[in-house]
């Protein structure tokens, strides 16, 4: 199937209705309001220092209460940089209009804020973060019962899921939509609605059904006020028709439908991206129908436009429509070149269906290359039609397509209501007893966990008792230690300072014997200091907190009552006072389980055990020169299960490394638990 280029032209209606009343201005804003009230009044002047008094107004407007008035004209000119394509300062503005109106809970301006965010990202074409934002703000507007606005954002979500190839879904939304833009009158919504709804059944190859909705667009702009936007629009669904007839194969009726188009000369400055689409598509129209003279002026025409707009997209849509009129010119080289131009700009583009085109595209004209792309090629489209299919809800139009048929046939539904009735009370009453054994059984797993980890933290707490003894035995011993060191040592020092003093007078044999003695009983000292500084030192040392001293004496258990060699290291700065009991317990018991492993089967010389962490993750790791085992055997002991299912209870992860006679390494990483506060989302 021969490759078809168009950009549409997308609407994303921003313009929103505000019911609240405006309060007056204060003195405070006044130079905000005063400069943007500046840039409307030179908005149509073509005057491009204009858009500094914009950002003037915005930079002034930061630094302001957060008042109603405030994000009201906030979102003003959110409105304008969307217009003026900043989205450097749209995505800025947006992410300020959504924190304030969080802050003071305006419901409508979060609304809009919602709105904005999901505009930043289809213009930065991040369609999935767009979406999700255009579904907040349709969760809001339904509460609300603000139809107008309701009716935008169910637009926008249209075009968003027409957009990622959701065409079924697309119509769902834009059918909704349009029923409200009938109740409101919006004359540009009923258009724009109508307008989008054609080219989603082209996509969907129900021309028929897209000749009526652009139709009923091109009467729909009768009733626009604004001549200049009715011929506007005019020229946007007449390119929109003749893309239907390009896509159908009417290529004479495709041409007919684009010349009409270019006839409002006024386009090609208003608007030079749809100009390029009107004078691409005809001359890739009339290249269909072998009408090849002056296609190739076109051609370079609109591949010129699109360069100077910098629109890759676009861009690749021309370099392919240039290869394909010169293969079609039996010019294969430059058909290839064009293909490879198209091919680079995809790449550097990196939107895959830009790529898919182009490589089928290169595929075609390129006979010595062909299979390489080809595979390309294949690869990527295929991994398309996964994304394209999961994000597609095929639901949605069966509920249309069913409230349709309801319509349509509400005698036969109200004769059918008993047989109906019966059917769901006797599905509901299926689904509960369901729901209940399921929940029953949830609620005993749960009971289950609970009596567990009250019993892990009943143990740890017994081990902290004893320890919280240990350490008072130690707090007495220090305290002997420093009376000892006072009554003691301190006295025994200031007798011999006192019996040194009398003898420095002294040079008799009696007092050089009397000198040595007193040396020897400084040294007796020195020594008594040094073994109680020793002592004073390890505590220190060991005693960094509970759970610490517990792991160092059950390693230094392990180093007394059996022969292994084992060398540890507890990492200090550790703050286990960040880490919950039950991931405490755990380690414990993973590092207890795993030396008793060691210790029944390892045959080790050497044991080494590592604790380390940091602010998101503790790591315990335990590493032997033991015999080993294998570690694809699928029926593990018991203790490696435990300490397994200890490690998955902590949401961590173990990694198992171990080879006959090489020994065994187990490595232990648990996040660290945090709680984080809520807040509203942001992409």
């Amino acid at each position: 199937m021969k490759y078809i280029y168009l950009l549409p032209i997308i609407l994303i209606f921003f313009s929103c209705s505000k019911n609240e009343k405006t309060p007056s201005i204060n003195k405070k804003r006044d130079s905000a309001k005063t400069y943007f009230n500046l840039y409307l009044s030179k908005k149509n002047l073509n005057d491009k220092n204009n858009e500094l008094n914009l950002v003037k107004s915005f930079e002034i407007l930061k630094s302001q209460k957060n008042d109603l008035e405030n994000r009201k004209l906030l979102y003003d000119i959110i409105v304008e940089f969307y217009k003026n394509n900043r989205l450097d300062k749209l995505d800025e503005s947006s992410k300020l209009l959504l924190k304030l109106s969080s802050t003071s809970n305006d419901t409508l301006n979060l609304g809009m804020a919602y709105r904005s965010r999901g505009n930043f990202y289809f213009k930065t074409q991040k369609i999935d973060s767009s979406y999700f934002f255009y579904l907040k703000a349709e969760k809001i507007y339904s509460k609300l019962n603000d139809k107008p606005n309701y009716a935008n954002i169910l637009m926008n979500k249209g075009i968003a899921q027409y957009s990622i190839g959701d065409y079924l879904g697309a119509e769902l939304s834009l059918k909704k939509a349009h029923s409200l833009f009938l109740e409101t009158k919006i004359y540009n919504k009923i258009y724009g609605s109508l307008d989008q709804l054609g080219l989603v059944a082209t996509e969907l190859k129900e021309y028929e059904k897209g000749i009526f909705y652009f139709n009923k667009a091109l009467e729909a702009i009768e009733d626009l006020p604004s001549p200049e936007d009715r011929t506007y629009f005019k020229t946007v669904c007449q390119n929109n028709i003749g893309y239907l007839y390009l896509k159908s194969r009417d290529f004479s009726k495709g041409i007919y439908f684009f010349n009409e188009a270019l006839k409002n000369k006024l386009i090609i400055d208003e608007d030079p991206l749809l100009y390029s689409n009107l004078i691409d598509n005809l001359a890739y129209c009339k290249l269909q129908n072998k009408e090849l003279s002056g296609i190739s002026g076109l051609l370079f025409e609109a591949l010129k436009i699109r360069k100077e707009i910098n629109n890759s997209t676009a861009i690749v849509g021309s370099y392919i429509h240039l290869s394909e009129y010169y293969q079609r010119e039996n010019d294969i080289s430059k058909s290839i070149e064009y293909s490879n131009y198209a091919l680079n700009t995809a790449k550097k583009s990196k939107i895959p269906t830009n790529i898919v085109l182009a490589l089928k595209q290169a595929s075609i004209v390129d006979v010595k290359r062909s299979p390489t792309y080809s595979r390309e090629y294949i690869r990527i489209s295929d991994s398309l039609q996964i994304a394209e299919r999961n994000s597609k809800d095929r639901f949605a139009r069966l509920q249309l397509e069913t409230d349709e048929i309801k319509q349509e046939n509400q005698g036969l539904a109200e004769k059918n209501r008993n047989l109906l009735y019966v059917f769901v009370v006797t599905f509901i009453l299926v689904v509960l007893l369901f729901v209940v054994r399921a929940q029953r059984a949830r609620t005993r797993e749960l009971l289950y966990k609970q009596a567990q980890q009250k019993a892990n933290e009943d143990i740890y707490n017994l081990m902290m008792s004893q320890q919280a003894i240990i350490d008072e035995s130690r707090s007495k011993e220090k305290k002997r230690l420093a009376q000892d060191l006072h009554d003691g040592v301190l006295g025994r020092m200031f007798g011999l300072r006192l019996n040194l003093d009398s003898l420095n007078s002294s040079t008799d044999d009696e007092a050089v014997q009397k000198r040595f003695e007193l040396l020897n009983e400084l040294k007796t000292i020195e020594q008594d200091i040094r073994e109680i500084s020793h002592d004073l030192n390890r505590e220190k040392q060991v005693l960094i907190n509970n759970f610490v001293s517990i792991v160092h004496n059950l390693l230094e258990e392990q180093k007394n009552a059996f022969p292994a060699e084992v060398n540890y290291t507890i990492d200090n700065n550790v703050n286990w006072d960040k880490i919950g009991n039950a991931i405490k317990i755990n380690l414990y018991r993973i590092l207890q389980e795993g030396l008793q492993n060691i210790n029944k089967y390892a045959n080790a010389k050497n044991i080494y055990v590592e604790i380390k962490g940091d602010e998101e993750n503790v790591y315990l790791k335990i590493k032997d020169d033991g015999i080993g085992f294998d570690v694809n055997k699928k029926s593990k002991g018991i203790g490696m299960q435990n300490m397994i299912s200890r490690t998955h209870d902590c949401k961590g992860i173990i990694d198992i490394t171990s080879k006959k006679d090489e020994g065994t390494k187990i490595v232990i990483t648990i996040p660290i638990e945090t709680k984080q506060p809520t807040t509203i989302p942001q992409a």
